[in-house]
């Protein structure tokens, strides 16, 4: 499992040890990764329409395909979700 953001490695850092992370963070901060995954989006930022990174989760199953796209994620039940899914694709 690897986790992607536009944050610094050093933010990243900072971040992964505050919540005890059990993955790998990687920094995109020039935003390709973002941008190749299609996930730079138009929102809503206090009334005003900004372009930012859309939180998505993908499932990437053995072969480097994408199997599932979770896309406007809620860190809340987020985690049971995706695990449901990848017990899903084992039956």
């Amino acid at each position: 499992m690897l986790g992607i953001s536009a944050d610094t490695p050093q933010a990243q850092k900072k971040f992964k040890d505050k919540y005890s992370l059990p993955y790998t963070l990687l920094s995109d901060t020039d935003k390709q990764v973002a941008e190749s995954y299609g996930v730079i989006k138009e929102k809503n930022m206090y009334g005003r329409k900004v372009m930012g990174i859309e939180r998505t989760s993908f499932l990437i199953d053995e072969q480097g395909r994408i199997a599932k796209i979770f896309p406007k994620v809620k860190p809340e039940g987020h985690a049971e979700e995706v695990l449901a899914a990848i017990k899903g694709r084992g039956k």
